[in-house]
């Protein structure tokens, strides 16, 4: 659990400020579950540049809250949270004083959302929280007042859990704050599952991740993972101790984060998905009478697939609707053995090439609309796709033919600036199992949004 706060000051010398307003927002993760919004009577002197940058002036305050009169709330949102603030060293140095001169020790864990940018995000020409939010397409209303700002971080700080491929953040959240982990009793870590679609991560006491899993119901997996008995099962059973999840709404982008958050975090429960998933592709060669020919075969690392497949059977299946749906020739795409016609020609369903009558131009223009469609080979393009709420969506990333990463966006703001695009999506790597995820996705999902960068 976290508690994102801002805190609004008098200015003046080095632990003599006051507070003058503080906007605490408690976020476990994935929402914010309460709020605490105040002007505060600093009951000193506001500098003067303070006023002009914050608005906020020794009128408005007249009325407002001491202190004290608020701090028995502050300690309670706060408790069992790791702060989280932008610049977190002030935020906080500001209110273990004003604790202190209460004579009450207020101790808690901190994070920085500029140290965890600089280390996210690099490249940025400014770590200042307008800035920063601005070149990450990130909405701020009310800037330079607490909850502006505090709202702002927020929706920072989610950008940046969501580019924290390693999960160092929330490793170290449960490491850091025991408190916060779930009872061990299966019943209630279920009960905190989302019925929605994302992938989870088991830990144990330690923090460490033992599996990575991906599910459209999150909640429905994790009962099974409780109620299995097999050896794994067991063994999870016997080490959980605590179950994180990322809501992703899309299908295609859990898939996605499943497979590199196994790769990089090589979870000892999830040996079989270390390996690439595939086994089978569709490569294409010209014949010697220069037609187009379609073959299913094992992967190989040395060519370049169109195309790839779980096991032979899928390939196959793909290449018999490919028959239909191109008007293609059965000799020529592997599936009739033959020196002579295919068996669709005898019945009239091909139009000759296996013979040689229809020439190679025509019946390999229908050869490469099939390639085209399947391989996005030199293409820039991003894949639109559900996000984690109704206003929002997902954005997949193709440059060069190559995955980039991914992210997520509000409807209210157009991805077509390309740099915006860059900045927020979270880098992930491109290999032959996001090649595969990606094509297999979309061939099963034709409806799919596609924009052409």
């Amino acid at each position: 659990m976290y508690a994102i706060l801002d805190i609004e000051t008098t200015g003046g010398k080095y632990n003599e400020e006051g507070i003058t307003e503080i906007a605490i927002y408690k976020y476990d993760g994935h929402e914010v579950v309460d709020q605490f919004i105040s002007l505060i009577n600093p009951e000193r002197e506001i500098q003067p540049f303070v006023v002009n940058l914050t608005g906020i002036n020794s009128g408005m305050l007249r009325h407002a809250p001491k202190f004290y009169e608020v701090a028995k709330r502050i300690v309670e949102i706060t408790e069992d949270c790791i702060v989280v603030a932008h610049n977190a060293k002030f935020d906080n140095r500001i209110l273990k004083t004003e604790f202190k001169r209460l004579g009450f020790e207020f101790e808690r864990k901190t994070l920085c959302t500029v140290e965890l940018a600089k280390n996210l995000i690099p490249g940025q020409t400014s770590y200042s929280l307008g800035k920063l939010v601005r070149a990450l397409g990130i909405p701020v209303t009310d800037r330079h007042r607490a909850s502006g700002d505090a709202l702002a971080t927020v929706k920072l700080f989610k950008m940046l859990l969501d580019k924290d491929t390693e999960k160092n953040i929330i490793q170290q959240s449960i490491r850091l704050n025991p408190k916060r982990q779930l009872d061990p009793r299966h019943i209630d870590i279920i009960e905190e599952m989302p019925s929605a679609t994302g992938i989870y991560y088991i830990h144990k006491a330690n923090g460490e991740i033992i599996y990575i899993g991906k599910s459209n119901n999150i909640k429905k997996r994790i009962n099974q993972h409780f109620t299995n008995t097999n050896q794994k099962s067991k063994k999870i059973q016997q080490q959980v101790v605590a179950v994180t999840y990322e809501v992703t709404g899309s299908e295609l982008v859990a898939l996605l984060k499943e497979s590199e958050g196994i790769k990089r975090n090589k979870p000892v429960f999830n040996r079989a998905l270390r390996r690439n998933i595939f086994t089978h592709a569709l490569y294409s060669f010209k014949d010697g009478n220069n037609y187009i020919n379609l073959k299913i075969d094992v992967v190989d690392g040395r060519k370049k697939p169109i195309t790839t497949f779980s096991n032979r059977q899928s390939g196959k299946s793909f290449i018999t609707k490919a028959v239909e749906e191109y008007n293609l020739c059965q000799k020529l795409t592997g599936l009739y053995k033959t020196k002579t016609s295919c068996f669709n020609y005898e019945i009239k369903a091909c139009n000759g090439a296996c013979i040689e009558i229809e020439s190679p131009e025509i019946y390999n223009m229908r050869v490469e609309t099939l390639i085209n469609k399947n391989s996005y080979k030199n293409k820039n393009m991003v894949i639109i796709d559900k996000g984690r709420a109704i206003d929002e969506r997902s954005a997949i990333l193709i440059e060069n033919g190559v995955f980039k990463g991914l992210g997520y966006f509000n409807l209210n703001y157009q991805i077509n600036n390309f740099e915006i695009l860059k900045s927020i999506i979270t880098p992930m790597t491109n290999n032959r199992d996001t090649q595969h995820i990606i094509q297999n996705f979309l061939r099963k999902n034709k409806r799919l949004k596609i924009i052409t960068l």
